[in-house]
């Protein structure tokens, strides 16, 4: 399962470590910029939410600034009987 949003398609970002320095290695009397930097992931933060999409309830991975935003519909437990009922 991709750690993709369903909604605005948002992934993960992928970088390089480096030190506030920036500190490169030093072999022999040259520079060597090719080992210092290491790379990072960052995820990005999805919940697994029940949800209305063209009137069918399902369970979808949404990122929070997707809920936040309202763009997804929150499906509410008990379906037809709850709204019946109301």
């Amino acid at each position: 399962m991709a750690r993709r949003c369903d909604i605005c398609g948002k992934g993960p970002l992928v970088g390089n470590t480096v030190s506030h320095a920036n500190n490169k290695n030093i072999v022999g009397n040259t520079v060597s910029h090719a080992n210092n930097k290491n790379k990072t992931r960052s995820l990005p933060n999805l919940r697994s939410v029940r949800a209305n999409l063209e009137g069918e309830v399902r369970h979808i991975r949404v990122c929070t600034r997707c809920l936040k935003a309202g763009k997804v519909v929150k499906a509410g437990r008990g379906g037809a009987r709850a709204a019946a009922q109301a």
